[in-house]
C-alpha cells in the first residue's frame, strides 16, 4: 500500500438531537450507552457529545445543519434476543419494539425521540 492510500479505521454517524434530557432518557438509561465525551463552544451553546455502548458508537449533535433529523443507521450486532429481552423489560413508555425477521436475519428497529431509527440486525448465522 503507497503511503497515500486513505485507510478507513471506524464510521460514527451523527443524528440530530433537540433535548438532551430526552436524548439521555433514550440513549442512556433505554439504549444503556455511556457518554463518552461532550463539547460545547461556551456555556449555553448546542451539545455535540458521543456515546456509545460497545461497538455501537454514535454523535449526538443539538447544532443545526450537522445532520438531517429522522436519520436511519443500520448496525449488525450478535445477542439480539437479550438485546431485545432487555429493552422490554425496561419502563420507558414511548417505545416497545419488536423483533422481526427478514429472511435475511433478525431486526429490532428503535426510534429515539427525534425520529432518528437504528435499525439493528444480527444476521441468520448462514449469512455471516
Amino acid at each position: 500500500m503507497a503511503p497515500t492510500d486513505p485507510v478507513f479505521r471506524r464510521t460514527v454517524p451523527v443524528f440530530r438531537i433537540f433535548d438532551v434530557a430526552k436524548a439521555h432518557e433514550f440513549y442512556l438509561d433505554y439504549l444503556g450507552c455511556t457518554v463518552d465525551w461532550e463539547h460545547r463552544f461556551e456555556p449555553g451553546m448546542p451539545l455535540y457529545t458521543q456515546v456509545s455502548r460497545g461497538g455501537l458508537v454514535l454523535h449526538l449533535s443539538e447544532h443545526h445543519g450537522d445532520a438531517t433529523p429522522g436519520s436511519t443507521v443500520w448496525a449488525e450486532l450478535t445477542g439480539i434476543r437479550a438485546l431485545h429481552a432487555e429493552l422490554s423489560a425496561k419502563d420507558y413508555p414511548y417505545l416497545r419494539p419488536g423483533l422481526e425477521h427478514d429472511g435475511t436475519g433478525s431486526c429490532l428497529t428503535l426510534t429515539d425521540p427525534f425520529g432518528n431509527q437504528l435499525r439493528l440486525t444480527e444476521p441468520d448465522p448462514d449469512r455471516r
